[in-house]
């Protein structure tokens, strides 16, 4: 959470393009990247970015300890994820991974907590009433450190980055479907910037 100020969230498609994604993101700053399980290539996609010199290849979007177990396999090296359950958290702390489960409200971080976590992945920021709620959140829980993601772009991120808890925020504007890799790395740069 504190390599970069951007973790770009990439749903990968093609898996031709996966190297060359990773790529342009390493080159224009952001070394650590979230391949979500969204995509029957995703996995692969987490295999080929691996191969990208200085590239922090994880997963995200990954909900149970099957996913969890594929995903390590693939050679993820952290693991994101949208929600956090009981079965999921205990797996990822047994498997020694870094993990970032996604919180919502009070409630899920006092049972990250109970599990030992202080990291969280505010999901999904601006639906879940953005900076005045994460704020509000964060004010009991002040150990906690947090990467907002979910409706977060160029235009709002310093203003999440301004607050003390926010490592990190996530953000799929850096890599656009379609996007060419001169595009991307330009995005990065920008990203890597704030």
């Amino acid at each position: 959470m504190r390599v970069a100020p951007v973790i770009p969230v990439l749903v990968i498609d093609d898996l031709g393009h996966a190297r060359e994604t990773a790529e342009a993101l390493v080159e224009g700053g952001l070394k650590v990247l979230e391949v979500t399980l969204r995509t029957p290539q995703a996995l692969d996609a987490i295999k080929r970015m691996n191969l990208v010199p200085g590239a922090i290849v994880g997963a995200g979007t990954v909900t149970n300890p099957d996913q969890l177990k594929a995903a390590m396999d693939a050679g993820s090296e952290f693991i994101v994820s949208p929600g956090l359950t009981q079965r999921l958290g205990e797996a990822a702390i047994k498997a020694g991974v870094p993990f970032l489960p996604g919180i919502a409200n009070s409630g899920d971080i006092m049972r990250g907590m109970d599990m030992g976590l202080t990291h969280f992945k505010f999901f999904p920021a601006m639906a879940n009433g953005g900076i005045p709620a994460l704020k509000a959140l964060a004010a009991p829980f002040y150990q906690c450190k947090f990467c907002p993601t979910g409706g977060v772009s160029l235009q709002n991120a310093p203003d999440w980055l301004a607050l003390d808890p926010v490592l990190c925020v996530g953000g799929s504007w850096v890599a656009p479907k379609g996007a060419s890799p001169e595009e991307i790395a330009k995005l990065a740069r920008e990203a890597a910037a704030l």
